[in-house]
């Protein structure tokens, strides 16, 4: 028995005065009000309704049960209430969990902006290259960069595409030259990214296919951030993302290297509890984020 329902019935037969009208009003059949009402008397073990052929009037638990029925109704409508209008509203605290080179590179940029606009909101960002658990972690949005999203109970939305591309600065390539073909790479003094599915394997796609390279990177590093300084600074080739080789590449401090050559793009997922989670504060979020990543 849904006892919200059946408060909800019992307190239009009453206000209604009527099965026939109550009925009516619901949508239901007076026959299946009288059952219901029949039940509710049951499981209380009182009646609350004495009828005749002409009348219906309240007993005294009746009466009780009608007042604290009205109560109870008029609380959740308050509650749903409460929570419709806050759903709508830009407000509350935000826990997003993001790696730490998208977090400082993407995400860090657009902040100051989109905190003066909603001054009401409170913000927790987390970064961390490692998969966090969002529930344990209590995050309402997690953005994360995988070529597919492993099933589970977590939605994920696809934001964006990231390039993943090979660079070098000029001065390691004007050093020791640049490798004209995927299968020199190995010849080259190559900085890996600790965390990435290629650490060991670069599988190349470019004008004659697939390319799959095996490397053994000799520095290690668990940041795309520090790779891309040790890029800078003359210490071998690696794999970077656009957004963390787009500022270095536009100061000419990186170039591409084998610039047909690339490896596969991963999807940028915003990754959410469940389709609920997808609340006003965290919607507003993803929208300034995708303007983000289109610039």
């Amino acid at each position: 028995m849904d006892k919200l329902s059946v408060m909800q019935a019992f307190r239009r037969i009453v206000e209604r005065g009527s099965f026939a009208r109550a009925a009516e009003d619901l949508g239901v059949s007076p026959a299946l009000l009288s059952r219901e009402v029949k039940l509710l008397e049951e499981s209380l073990g009182s009646t609350l309704l004495t009828r005749t052929t002409r009348s219906m009037s309240l007993t005294d638990a009746g009466r009780l049960y009608y007042d604290e029925a009205i109560n109870i109704l008029e609380a959740v409508g308050a509650v749903e209430t409460r929570i419709r209008e806050g759903a709508g509203a830009v407000a509350g605290h935000l826990k997003v969990n993001a790696s730490s080179s998208f977090g400082q590179t993407v995400i860090a940029p657009m902040l100051p902006g989109f905190l003066d606009r909603y001054p009401d909101l409170k913000l927790t960002l987390s970064l961390d290259d490692r998969v966090v658990d969002m529930v344990e972690g209590g995050f309402d949005l997690s953005i994360r960069i995988r070529a597919v999203m492993p099933d589970s109970a977590l939605v994920a939305r696809k934001i964006g595409t990231m390039r993943q591309r090979i660079f070098a600065s000029p001065a390691y390539l004007d050093a020791v030259g640049a490798p004209r073909r995927p299968e020199e790479i190995p010849d080259h003094r190559v900085v890996g990214f600790l965390l990435a599915d290629h650490l060991t394997t670069w599988e190349l796609h470019g004008p004659e296919g697939k390319r799959t390279i095996a490397i053994d990177p000799p520095v290690r590093v668990g940041s795309s951030l520090v790779l891309r300084d040790l890029l800078v600074a003359g210490h071998g080739i690696g794999t970077l993302p656009d957004f963390v080789s787009a500022e270095a590449v536009a100061r000419g401090d990186l170039v591409r290297v084998l610039p047909e050559w690339e490896l596969p793009s991963p999807e940028i997922f915003a990754v959410t509890g469940s389709r609920l989670g997808m609340d006003a504060k965290v919607t507003t979020f993803l929208e300034h984020l995708r303007r983000a990543l289109n610039r």
